[in-house]
């Protein structure tokens, strides 16, 4: 990626009292995560709609990073640039190919899981608009757990590169958790498709220091499968 051009001079906030955020403050932030995930799952089986329970998902994390934040967006958003939404549609590119050879690896070992229908999933056009702000929300339950465990790392550490790499680990193998429904995920289809996918995401995060990059490279991601699933190709 190195035609790519980036802002050097950012950095990953909070880890570093950049901005402080306060123990309590920590504490309501990781509970949002637990809080907001688990309405989601509510919301969407009560209304089987992905628009309300999507907006309520982010809601209930950006709001309160938000208030910790002092309001300042800016330091996990950015205008994106040329080169940060070329990067992430790169990203969502690498993620469809490994995402597609390795699970046709999966489905030679049988450890694949079952294919689940639009039906099934509750995919319909309405959901695919949807992803507008649950993408959002899974995005948000990666980084405030990744910057909670950088800071918790780097606070005994002194070493960045130790926290983001900790960090990075905890957080892709509890994403990859997260998408363990049997028997349409195995546990080897949700660490090796949803968690160790997740580098590619995480890369465009790591690069850029600009949520926007992840986001937009996820949603393209879930975007096309819904696209697929609807189409009724896969």
């Amino acid at each position: 990626m190195s035609f790519l051009e980036f802002d050097e001079t950012r950095d990953f906030p909070y880890y570093n009292h950049n901005p402080r955020i306060s123990k309590i403050g920590w504490i309501v932030l990781m509970l949002s995560v637990v809080i907001s995930y688990i309405l989601y799952a509510i919301l969407w089986e009560v209304s089987n709609s992905e628009i309300i329970s999507g907006l309520v998902f982010c809601s209930l994390m950006l709001i309160p990073l938000l208030y910790y934040s002092n309001w300042d967006y800016s330091l996990f958003f950015h205008k994106p640039t040329k080169n940060e939404i070329i990067l992430g549609v790169l990203m969502f590119i690498g993620y469809m190919v490994y995402a597609i050879a390795m699970g046709n690896i999966l489905d030679i070992f049988g450890l694949g899981g079952v294919e689940a229908s639009a039906e099934v999933m509750g995919v319909t056009p309405e959901s695919t608009i949807g992803l507008v702000f649950s993408m959002l929300g899974e995005e948000l339950v990666k980084f405030i757990p990744l910057m909670f465990f950088m800071r918790f790392v780097y606070k005994f550490s002194k070493n960045r590169k130790l926290a983001i790499t900790v960090s990075v680990i905890i957080v892709m193998f509890g994403f990859g958790m997260l998408h363990y429904y049997p028997p349409y995920s195995t546990l080897a289809s949700v660490l090796l498709l949803q968690g160790l996918g997740t580098v590619f995401e995480m890369y465009g995060y790591l690069k850029t220091k600009n949520l926007f990059v992840p986001y937009l490279s996820h949603l393209l991601t879930d975007a096309m499968v819904f696209i697929i699933m609807l189409s009724g190709v896969a």
